[in-house]
């Protein structure tokens, strides 16, 4: 039974479909704006380090837009299925759809599309997230209030904290742990940049190996997820399906992979060619060699100098005394005083 527009009753009208996700959104926006910015510089630099510099400032700052949108990402890993299963809840009828799962750090998406997307007077296209802040049990109990469709529903009680499967405790520490080694891999990218800026080229090399080190530890604080008991998901007559690696995963593997390459070679050319490596970030360092300028010809005002008599100047001679002639004489002079002293 159904009111208007095919809307089951006793339930809310359907929510508009998925379409992106506004941190992700946030920040491509901010770092468009810090690349734009420091692009308008590109015009102010000469010479052929202009184009070093374009190459240096979208590469840093793709590094660090990675880093930073990894930990919003809901595709670290992914499953799906396309199978013949039950709509809603008390009825039969079934539709022939398309379910995904896609595991984030700080949660999980669960699609429902349907092939095709308009069946038994609907528009089935769901996309739901789950976040686990503490547990999804809350979440769960909305989405059972808001009569989502039961392949949703089938997945979302999988990381319950009273099912068996005992999904949600690794899932969620696996995921607070690859975040903040992320969040700390960043950081190293911050000190990295600015090391880039000073004469110690060598400390940023290895700012920059530890960024992907930090990036390469998140990776595998992530993948311990994989070393869980296999827990099947079965819906409908698709059979079983299980998480896999997805683009986030592999994503976080090139930009550590990058950030290794960078600083390897930053401190092998800055062992083998200290010199170039300094020109071409455009940081030197100071020496002696300013003690020795030149400062052009100098004039003199021969009024200062009026009246003003100068006498040549006499080398004093000092007769030469040997150390030994040196304590004879003061040990006569001390007997001398003494002597003087007593009478």
């Amino acid at each position: 039974m159904t009111f208007y527009d095919g809307i089951y009753p006793f339930y809310p009208l359907q929510r508009t479909s998925f379409i992106f996700s506004t941190h992700l959104l946030t920040i491509i926006l901010v770092f468009l704006v810090f690349t734009v910015s420091f692009l308008l510089i590109l015009p102010g630099i000469r010479g052929k380090s202009r184009l070093f510099w374009m190459f240096r400032i979208i590469i840093s700052l793709f590094i660090g837009i990675v880093i930073v949108a990894l930990n919003f990402t809901s595709d670290w890993a992914e499953a799906r299925a396309t199978t013949n299963t039950t709509y809603k809840s008390f009825s039969s009828e079934e539709v022939n759809a398309e379910v995904g799962l896609h595991i984030g750090l700080y949660g999980i998406n669960i699609t429902l599309k349907g092939n095709p997307v308009n069946q038994l007077n609907e528009t089935i296209n769901y996309n739901e997230m789950f976040a686990w802040k503490d547990t999804i049990d809350e979440e769960y109990g909305n989405a059972l209030e808001r009569g989502l469709p039961n392949p949703i529903l089938y997945i979302a009680e999988k990381f319950t904290l009273n099912n068996p499967c005992g999904l949600i405790y690794q899932y969620r520490y696996s995921g607070r742990y690859a975040s903040a080694t992320l969040w700390t891999a960043f950081c190293c990218w911050l000190v990295a940049n600015m090391l880039f800026s000073m004469p110690v080229i060598l400390y940023a090399g290895y700012m920059m190996v530890a960024t992907a080190a930090f990036i390469f530890f998140s990776m595998a604080s992530f993948s311990t997820i994989m070393n869980l008991p296999t827990c099947l998901f079965t819906i409908g007559t698709s059979g079983a399906f299980q998480t896999e690696y997805s683009g986030s995963f592999w994503l976080a593997l090139a930009t550590g992979v990058l950030c290794l390459i960078i600083g390897v070679l930053v401190v092998l050319l800055d062992c083998l060619i200290p010199g170039k490596i300094r020109d071409a970030f455009s940081v030197g360092v100071d020496n002696d060699e300013d003690e020795d300028v030149y400062f052009g010809e100098g004039y003199l005002n021969s009024n200062f100098l009026a009246g003003v008599t100068t006498t040549p100047l006499t080398t004093l001679v000092l007769p030469t005394v040997s150390f030994c002639q040196f304590n004879e004489m003061m040990y006569c002079r001390s007997r001398v005083i003494s002597h003087d002293h007593d009478h």
